[in-house]
């Protein structure tokens, strides 16, 4: 399936998140280093989260936040471009799931797009079930938001009965784009 040229800009939703080497730093800059990419502009950033690992391997705990974006990348462009700032951080992506990381950047929404191509889904394929996905995208997401063949953010949201192990960090308040900058909390 070719995917269209972007010619003008479209909300993207970004999911983030790091339990290795400072996360809190990690995330704050990525969410910096989100704001400078070409073609985009940094509309809000969520607070932070801590949040329990998934999966089988013992690690600690992630912080985890969501920001949206306005751009002009194609979902391409704008996934090779969080992979990249991955690499900035350090990750290597040696095919393990669910292990320890320094930076886990995801593409979970691109206005939207429905989209299934090799290496990009959306929107992102876990994203319902996953609270630490959907407590950080509720606080910046419009009401009403639909998840394009998943169902609304809500009801979604509703339906997770773990999001009594996200907890909001001090300090990490979100942003909008007409508040403090994405580094600096309220």
């Amino acid at each position: 399936m070719a995917v269209p040229e972007r010619r003008c800009t479209v909300l993207a939703y970004i999911g983030l998140g790091s339990n290795l080497d400072d996360p809190r730093a990690q995330l704050c800059r990525a969410i910096h280093e989100l704001a400078g990419l070409p073609g985009c502009t940094l509309r809000a950033r969520s607070s932070l989260y801590a949040t329990a690992p998934l999966g089988p391997v013992a690690q600690p705990e992630f912080v985890n936040a969501v920001a949206v974006l306005t751009t002009k990348l194609t979902p391409l462009a704008l996934l090779g471009a969080l992979q990249g700032i991955e690499r900035d951080h350090g990750r290597v992506r040696d095919g393990a799931r669910w292990g320890p990381r320094t930076l886990d950047l995801d593409l979970l929404l691109y206005g939207d797009w429905q989209l299934q191509l090799p290496g990009l889904t959306l929107p992102h394929p876990e994203m319902a079930r996953r609270a630490f996905v959907l407590v950080p995208l509720a606080e910046i997401a419009p009401a009403g938001l639909l998840i394009p063949g998943q169902g609304d953010l809500a009801g979604l949201l509703a339906a997770r009965d773990d999001r009594d192990g996200i907890r909001p960090l001090p300090d990490g308040a979100p942003t909008g784009a007409a508040g403090p900058s994405p580094l600096s909390s309220r």
